[in-house]
């Protein structure tokens, strides 16, 4: 087995990995100050953005759950895999090659397992797509043909062929090196009496991506009779990679213009898909083998994002400029029963989701791609332009299954009504939708209203207002927090709360066992108490300070701060971060790497400091935006994702990557300010002390020694006011 990672390798890839591009690739970011980036957290369940990335210093923090670290840790969050797997994975993206203490890269592991995996289901695909062509796949192409979909349309989605034979795959997998554990473990082959065999046999296949185009698994329909499998589609089994309630067919293609348009439609199946991106519905995504639930939601909530406005939350579709459609969830859903079974599973979801959520039903029901078949490309437009608000398809479809022109039609239609209606756990929505379904029905107000309340206290629907302002508690922790703007309510140094988690303990049974959630609890148990709040002009000051070092080292004077102590910091934070700084090293070398530098931070601090330095580095401060921080903001801009080079000025490495940036004149200026305030609190500090010491002292020798390094710190203090403030401290 070979020893650890080289650290100047783990280095190498830290320089390359480009946080930006890492997390953008699953939550859509928005620019939050210059160099500051926030989206919705991807580890905890929240409807107000407070997750924050700084990509020139390579950290990320989010303010609701606590969970923050460097590009290596937020692989291990989102891969559930340790940080050596994690390195190995960046290491293999980015094509930079390993080596291991006690070994040459030769003795280099096959690959971290997820890694091994997702080299099987590529080489898969790989397989499927070269089989497409051959004679026996004359009914694969049959199929797709009898579609509307092109040799050019197939291969631009990936459409492939799975033989009919025993281990066609197996034999191809292991000729490139894999082993038939690893093939099972990918979901691509099964265990049989007669030993390994392949589990897609005789199908048309569509590889199931995630957002950054990685292959996680397969769904493949049905061609044959004899096919043992009775089932017209099968996807892959849930593994490492695949879990079905969390991935969404076409999300790859499809996410650039999610986020875009801030618009998603949610389709049944894989050619579906196909149909829709071809007649230009370029935002479709289609769930694999299960109805779309709460994991689902919050994969799309995280890329169409969601706004607010001052304190109030913006729920609903909002104009999107240059869009002619609203921000928007669309479900194609069949009119037939099981479609309508299925808007009512829909119905369930959260209610900040299903206020943006219509439903589109194409005449004769017919689905999408058959849509596009018997009337073209402009109708398929023309179903998505013309989809319904999903209450309203919901509650319409219950009422029109009564004719309301008599009375017991009416009292039919209120009963059935009722309990959907009383499901809006939305306040705001829940009269007016009531009053809808009077007016349709043709009954008085109260009785629907009365059978509402009724309803909705038998199903115990949980009361909120989706608009209400979010409540605001102070930053996180100790008084931490990363300045106004961030989390679900940032206080003087708010940090937000949290609102993901409504209730002690909501993390689906023991908070202790989910990271995020147990922080949560933690932060909020600090956010909620009464008993020790921070708000002074020693704590700014210290806050202030210890955020311009993490983020800007080279605006610190090194004389000065050399002659910083212990002493002259109060809050016990602060002083354990100061003692922290003094075992990375004091203020790091101006040719270290941005990344390097975080990273000696964390690691000297340990788990205690490790949230605290990652708030300090998302914390915005007060001050203009560096030449630095513009160009690399300008940069992500116009680039998007993939702009890092650019942004740093170097050739394909990211901002973290590059060396610690100069200060610009504000940045010293504030720096020295800060500095001299510390360094005067502490003679004032150590003088009191002194005299404190010489009130006690018999008048002799020792007194008059004692008096003379009084008046030595007290002139030392008199230079450095005058010095900074230039003597405007009386």
């Amino acid at each position: 087995m070979a020893g650890m990672i080289k650290k100047e390798d783990v280095e190498k890839v830290r320089a390359r990995a480009d946080l930006y591009d890492i997390v953008s690739a699953s939550v859509t970011l928005k620019a939050s100050g210059t160099g500051t980036y926030v989206g919705l957290c991807p580890f905890h369940d929240e409807k107000t953005p407070s997750f924050n990335v700084r990509p020139a210093l390579g950290v990320w923090h989010c303010f609701g759950c606590g969970l923050g670290g460097d590009v290596f840790k937020f692989v291990e969050q989102q891969e559930n895999i340790d940080f050596r797997e994690a390195v190995e994975l960046l290491a293999d993206r980015y094509h930079i090659e390993l080596h291991y203490e006690n070994g040459s890269s030769a003795d280099k592991p096959a690959g971290s397992k997820r890694a091994r995996l997702l080299e099987a289901n590529e080489e898969a695909q790989r397989f499927f797509v070269s089989q497409i062509l051959t004679k026996e796949a004359l009914p694969a192409r049959k199929l797709l043909g009898g579609r509307n979909f092109s040799q050019a349309d197939c291969e631009r989605f990936g459409c492939g062929y799975a033989p009919q034979g025993w281990d066609n795959l197996v034999r191809h997998l292991a000729g490139k090196g894999f082993t038939q554990q690893e093939m099972l473990d990918a979901g691509l082959a099964r265990q049989g009496q007669r030993g390994v065999y392949d589990y897609f046999r005789g199908r048309v296949t569509w590889p199931i991506r995630d957002s950054t185009g990685r292959t996680l698994g397969f769904g493949a329909r049905k061609l044959y009779e004899d096919d043992q499998i009775s089932a017209k589609y099968i996807n892959t089994p849930d593994t490492a990679l695949y879990r079905k309630t969390q991935v969404l067919y076409g999300i790859d293609i499809a996410k650039s213009a999610i986020v875009k348009k801030r618009q998603v439609v949610i389709v049944e199946g894989y050619t579906d898909v196909m149909a829709m991106h071809l007649a230009g519905i370029d935002t479709a995504v289609a769930t694999c083998g299960t109805a779309f639930g709460a994991e689902h939601a919050k994969i799309v909530r995280r890329l169409i994002a969601d706004d607010s406005l001052g304190a109030i939350q913006l729920v609903g579709p909002l104009k999107v400029e240059g869009q002619s459609l609203s921000s928007r969830i669309v479900f194609t859903f069949d009119g037939d029963a099981a479609g309508q079974k299925a808007a009512l599973h829909a119905f369930g979801l959260d209610s900040a989701f299903l206020s943006q959520t219509f439903v589109a039903v194409a005449d004769d029901n017919l689905d999408p791609c058959d849509l596009r078949i018997q009337r073209g490309n402009e109708a398929v437009r023309s179903l998505i332009a013309g989809a319904r608000p999903l209450y309203d398809f919901v509650i319409d479809a219950a009422i029109n299954r009564f004719d309301t022109s008599y009375t017991t039609g009416q009292m039919g239609a209120v009963k059935a009504a009722a309990p959907l209606i009383a499901q809006i756990r939305d306040r705001s929505l829940l009269d007016i939708y009531t009053r809808k379904a009077t007016r349709r029905i043709g009954v008085d107000l109260d009785i629907m209203q009365r059978e509402v309340r009724d309803a909705r206290r038998q199903q115990r629907v949980r009361d909120e207002d989706a608009y209400a302002p979010k409540r605001r508690f102070a930053g996180g922790g100790s008084g931490f927090g990363g300045g106004s703007g961030f989390g679900e309510g940032a206080g003087e140094f708010g940090g937000g709360s949290g609102a993901g988690f409504a209730g002690r303990g909501q993390s689906g049974g023991n908070p202790y066992a989910n990271p995020s959630a147990r922080r949560a609890l933690e932060r909020r148990d600090a956010n909620e108490q009464t008993y020790f709040k921070i708000d002074d002009a020693v704590f700014i000051c210290e806050q202030q300070f210890m955020a311009m070092l993490v983020q800007v080292p080279r605006a610190i004077d090194r004389a000065r701060f050399a002659s910083l102590t212990l002493a002259n910091f109060m809050t016990p934070v602060f002083r354990s971060l100061f003692q922290a700084i003094s075992a990375a090293g004091g203020l790091p070398a101006d040719d270290m790497p941005q990344g390097l530098w975080m990273h000696n931070l964390v690691k000297a601090g340990g788990p205690m400091l490790e949230s605290v330095v990652n708030e300090l580095a998302v914390m915005p401060l007060p001050l203009p935006p560096s030449e630095n921080d513009v160009r690399e903001s300008d940069a992500r801009a116009a680039g998007g994702v993939g702009a890092a080079g650019a942004a740093a000025g170097a050739d394909g490495t990211n901002p973290a990557a590059a060396q610690l940036r100069p200060a610009t004149a504000d940045e010293k200026r504030y720096a020295t300010e800060l500095l001299a305030r510390l360094l005067d609190i502490g003679f004032m500090r150590r003088i009191g002390a002194a005299k404190r010491q010489m009130a006690a002292l018999p008048d002799g020798a020792e007194k008059i020694a004692l008096l003379g390094q009084i008046t030595q710190m007290e002139t030392a203090r008199k230079n450095l006011q005058s010095e900074i403030f230039g003597g405007n401290i009386g």
